[in-house]
């Protein structure tokens, strides 16, 4: 695990609220919209990676699904995510490891990010991150990322970040993934400055 980043995230989630975050969202809508327009059934494996103190997994409990994997690298927010749910916190997989080393042990059919991709500014750890995606999801799997888009912000949280277009993650994927669907979308952080985030689906071929 790199410690640096480790030490990063639990400082961030140690000294700020879930809302005071700047990628705090009450409803993620966007990343909803997208899970269901996959179509996969409420059984369907779901990773959520870098799922941080996200509400996303809440809305998923609240949708039905029955098999979601929440990951990240920082354990204080996933112990906030936990003490949040309560008891259906029983219903979730908790898995606190850096992706970029993550030894996945099954399948899934859907992979969500809204949080890491954008952060890999080493082309090592971004081949590896890939390397990871590609031996994760099953045949015909969903890849569903929200990164900063083309005329997003150059730095996040205090670290330089990686802007990217639907082309430029298609050309990263290569030929195994199809794009389905993609969206640039103005996120209002908790202070009321805009960020311009790309929404992407791009589904396995093999």
């Amino acid at each position: 695990m790199n410690d640096s980043r480790k030490t990063h995230w639990e400082r961030v989630y140690g000294t700020k609220q879930t809302t005071e975050v700047s990628w705090y969202q009450p409803v993620p809508a966007r990343s909803l919209e997208l899970i269901c327009a996959t179509g996969e059934p409420l059984t369907a494996p779901i990773l959520d990676v870098g799922s941080g103190a996200s509400t996303l997994v809440d809305h998923l409990l609240g949708e039905g699904y029955l098999d979601i994997t929440v990951l990240d690298i920082a354990a204080n927010a996933l112990d906030c995510t936990r003490s949040r749910l309560g008891d259906l916190a029983a219903r979730v997989t908790w898995t606190e490891a850096d992706i970029t080393r993550f030894q996945p042990r099954r399948k899934y059919a859907l992979w969500h990010d809204r949080a890491v991709f954008h952060f890999l500014t080493d082309t090592k750890d971004r081949e590896r991150y890939l390397d990871t995606l590609r031996r994760t999801l099953s045949s015909r799997g969903h890849f569903l990322l929200a990164t900063f888009g083309p005329e997003g912000p150059t730095r996040c949280s205090g670290l330089a970040i990686q802007r990217y277009s639907a082309q430029d993650i298609s050309a990263l994927l290569g030929s195994g993934f199809a794009l389905r669907m993609y969206h640039l979308e103005e996120h209002h952080t908790s202070t009321g400055a805009a960020q311009q985030f790309l929404y992407g689906w791009w589904q396995a071929e093999a």
